[in-house]
């Protein structure tokens, strides 16, 4: 997984996301949570769109709680994992 590719790591705010590909199983829970930070790509794995920063940071958080493998990760600045 490239950490660098906006598509599985994203600075939003305060906030460090991240989707484990290896781990998504395309369940889409992260889409009704917050559906203009996440979509499924053509593989049906999560992907962080450009339009990310239009969620707030608890629609973030809870996209990454309802996940029902913990594919995403989320940390804050202070390098906490908040999920």
């Amino acid at each position: 997984m490239d950490t660098n590719d906006p598509k599985v790591m994203r600075k939003i705010r305060n906030l460090s996301v991240q989707i484990d590909r290896n781990l998504c199983i395309g369940a889409g829970t992260c889409i009704a949570f917050a559906p203009k930070a996440w979509a499924l790509d053509n593989e049906a794995k999560a992907i962080i769109l450009d339009t990310a920063a239009e969620e707030s940071d608890d629609s973030l958080i809870n996209a990454a709680k309802g996940c029902p493998v913990a594919a995403i990760s989320i940390i804050d600045e202070t390098g906490k994992k908040l999920v």
